[in-house]
């Protein structure tokens, strides 16, 4: 087990998340590990309620530039700082801390990156359309574009050695970000685990035309 939980550092990208980012950090007040939220170019309060917390590092971002380069930054942010572990956590409210020990306790036995899953046991109140409309044939698309097998795909919520952080770039600076990990992950030979996390959706999410986008990021990338 990790002695300084403050070398575990959680990514938290945001934008335009006035509504639900303080409730996210109120969860981590009673926790030792280090927050970082990158302010993607929000345009509301976003900025100005993180700076009321002490001790949860603000990186901004002066325009939009989407959750993978957000994402990106803060891992950049974080291997500067020194962490052993890093964890990528929505701020939407979505997400779990209780979950984090589950996703960090593989990386130190051996495991490069654990990404989690609503389908392994924990439940979460998926929507009926996510859950059957759009993840199954999104499923396979993930298969085809990273040759890894997942029973979720997008989820966002994973956590990885600093070694692995610096091995992984991430250049899709949209949604696509999650199928172009998935895919280093394939290419880098990198150990990997899913773990059972809880999803509360506050929001449905994505949708169709959400993934519309992230297919078109895809074959763009694929053609460039």
């Amino acid at each position: 087990m990790i002695q300084n939980l403050n070398k575990i550092f959680v990514v938290i990208p945001a934008w335009n998340e006035e509504k639900y980012i303080g409730k996210v950090l109120d969860k981590f007040q009673d926790q030792a590990y280090t927050v970082v939220v990158v302010n993607d170019g929000s345009v509301d309060n976003t900025a100005s309620i993180v700076e009321q917390y002490s001790g949860v590092y603000l990186v901004n971002h002066f325009i939009n530039r989407g959750m993978g380069a957000a994402l990106q930054t803060g891992n950049e942010f974080c291997l500067k700082m020194g962490a052993e572990y890093i964890v990528h956590f929505d701020a939407d409210g979505q997400m779990q801390v209780e979950d984090i020990p589950d996703m960090i306790s593989p990386l130190e036995n051996g495991t490069d990156i654990t990404v989690g899953s609503r389908f392994l046991g924990k439940e979460s109140n998926i929507p009926w359309f996510k859950k059957y409309i759009i993840q199954p044939p999104a499923k396979i698309i993930d298969y085809l574009f990273t040759g890894l097998r997942l029973s979720d795909v997008h989820n966002g919520f994973r956590a990885m050695t600093a070694l692995t952080a610096k091995k992984i770039v991430i250049k899709q600076d949209g949604m696509a970000h999650a199928t172009e990990i998935n895919s280093s992950i394939k290419k880098l030979s990198l150990k990997y685990k899913e773990i059972p996390v809880k999803i509360i959706y506050t929001d449905f999410g994505q949708g169709l035309t959400g993934g519309f986008r992230i297919l078109l990021d895809l074959f763009i990338k694929k053609l460039s």
